[in-house]
């Protein structure tokens, strides 16, 4: 029995490492607070928990002395975090990419493991928030990614078959996700996920360039290396 793909209809985005590489600068400040003590923290590792929450714990490779400063260790890891990401640009051509959803006669839709008032404050900074006619976060589901639940909810709000949209993800989590809920997929990694056993069959592109590509690579149109 063949199997028929469907014309797309929406682009549902992934958010952290997608359009805003969060994930890049958290992991670089973790992994130097692990040097600080000797230590080195694993990239394969720290992949386990990109998209999702609750799946790897940094703090349990740390010290028992630095455990027992964790409030305020974590308090001024995050600042250097927060202040990274407040500097940072988005994904080269990821802007470009989503003003040009709607235009084009397709909807836009977000699908995030993170919570809502996470997103929407740097989809507000970037002047983002309002492309999206649709936004899922972990504070509308049970589950997060790697299950399927916020892509199915992301269809069902859009009110379209999963087939008829398509995924931007940049996590083996998030990609996961997409694939359980019957989505298209497209991966786009970043510099923390670009190593992540992403299997064969799962559409990639190594960066944002037009939204025509990102639908041509959906769509089996071209072929786009490793």
């Amino acid at each position: 029995m063949s199997t028929v793909t469907l014309p797309i209809r929406a682009v549902v985005f992934d958010f952290d490492g997608t359009i805003l590489d969060t994930e890049t600068h958290e992991f670089r400040h973790w992994e130097k607070l692990y040097r600080q003590h000797d230590l080195t923290l694993s990239l394969s590792d720290w992949q386990q928990g990109i998209g999702t929450w609750g799946v790897f714990d940094p703090w349990a490779g740390l010290p028992a002395e630095v455990q027992a400063q964790r409030e305020a260790v974590y308090a001024q890891l995050h600042s250097k975090i927060l202040s990274d990401i407040a500097s940072a640009e988005l994904r080269p051509n990821v802007r470009q990419v989503l003003e040009a959803v709607r235009p084009s006669g397709l909807r836009l839709a977000l699908a995030t493991s993170s919570s809502r008032e996470w997103v929407t404050e740097w989809l507000g900074r970037h002047n983002l928030l309002s492309l999206f006619e649709v936004i899922c976060t972990q504070d509308d589901v049970a589950r997060v990614k790697p299950d399927p639940e916020l892509y199915t909810l992301a269809a069902h709000r859009l009110q379209l078959r999963p087939e008829e949209c398509l995924a931007v993800e940049d996590s083996y989590n998030g990609a996961s996700a997409a694939i359980a809920a019957g989505l298209q997929l497209v991966v786009v990694p970043n510099e923390v996920t670009a190593t992540q056993p992403f299997l064969p069959s799962w559409h990639r592109l190594a960066g944002f360039s037009t939204l025509e590509a990102l639908l041509n690579v959906a769509q089996h149109k071209v072929e786009v290396g490793q």
